[in-house]
């Protein structure tokens, strides 16, 4: 998509909700975290030139803008997958929006298999760094220099104060909070046990297939990225149990309150960015 389609396509969200400093997406089961937004204003995407609408059970599709602490923030209810058919720039197309509206933090969030096995299901990972075995880049192509270089750095993708900031308050709320490293795979299928194994010997603690190509658009787009996992299930192998989407979802459901808790304090503790109208 051309910058002038993005330029429009963020245009016309700036016209109906506003602009916003942060930014929150929202992974699988972890839907209802807009609740906790003041003065909420939504647009669907199917409303949005250009977007395209998510297909996954367990994420909606809207635009949600409101105020936390007197912080503007864009939560994104529902995300795009590659592996429902859609191209690298439709599925960080969101990021690229959200850099026009003035967003500079970005919380990323997804639900994640655990292949560390001292993790265990409700917990939150705080990511550190991230692995790409997609073999995918949303920045393939022609660079688009309005927003970022060719050749973005990404030796802290995930911000070290924003993740202390998140240790620290999952500690004061009593929420189990760890940290480690994601990896991140196509899908649509789970990952087979070898994988796995593979993914544990290289250094991944988490597996998914999302967050990735958002955080290094974000990066490119010169945001501050925090990536939170919610563990929904241990990784294929690790359990002689098979994995299946709807337990998942569940999963996610029973830690949405410390997510909601968690997030929510993260927002209220982190310094108040510098809102620039676009």
């Amino acid at each position: 998509m051309s910058y002038k389609k993005i330029r429009n396509a963020a245009d016309l969200v700036m016209n109906n909700c506003g602009p916003a400093e942060i930014a929150v997406i929202l992974g699988s089961g972890l839907g209802g975290f807009e609740q906790v937004l003041k003065q909420p204003i939504e647009i669907a995407y199917e409303d949005i030139p250009g977007f395209p609408v998510s297909t996954v059970p367990g994420h909606a599709g809207r635009f949600v803008v409101g105020t936390i602490a007197g912080k503007r923030v864009l939560v994104m209810a529902g995300r795009f997958h590659s592996y429902e058919g859609y191209s690298m720039k439709q599925v960080t197309l969101p990021v690229r929006v959200m850099s026009l509206m003035g967003v500079k933090t970005l919380i990323v969030t997804n639900a994640a298999g655990a292949v560390n096995v001292s993790y265990q299901p409700g917990d939150l990972i705080i990511l550190s760094d991230f692995i790409n075995f997609s073999g995918k880049n949303p920045l393939r192509g022609k660079n688009m220099d309005k927003f970022g270089p060719r050749f973005p750095d990404m030796t802290n993708a995930f911000d070290r104060e924003l993740r202390q900031i998140a240790l620290l308050e999952g500690q004061r709320l009593g929420i189990s909070v760890k940290e480690g490293v994601y990896t991140w795979f196509n899908g649509p299928c789970y990952e087979t046990p070898a994988e796995i194994r593979m993914t544990r010997i290289l250094g991944g603690d988490v597996v998914g297939m999302s967050t990735v190509p958002e955080t290094i658009v974000a990066r490119h787009c010169d945001m501050k990225v925090l990536g939170i996992s919610s563990v929904t299930n241990m990784a294929a192998g690790v359990l002689d149990t098979p994995i299946h989407h709807e337990e998942v979802l569940a999963a996610g459901a029973a830690v949405r309150e410390s997510f909601k808790k968690l997030v929510t304090a993260v927002i209220e503790t982190m310094p108040m960015p510098e809102l620039v109208e676009m």
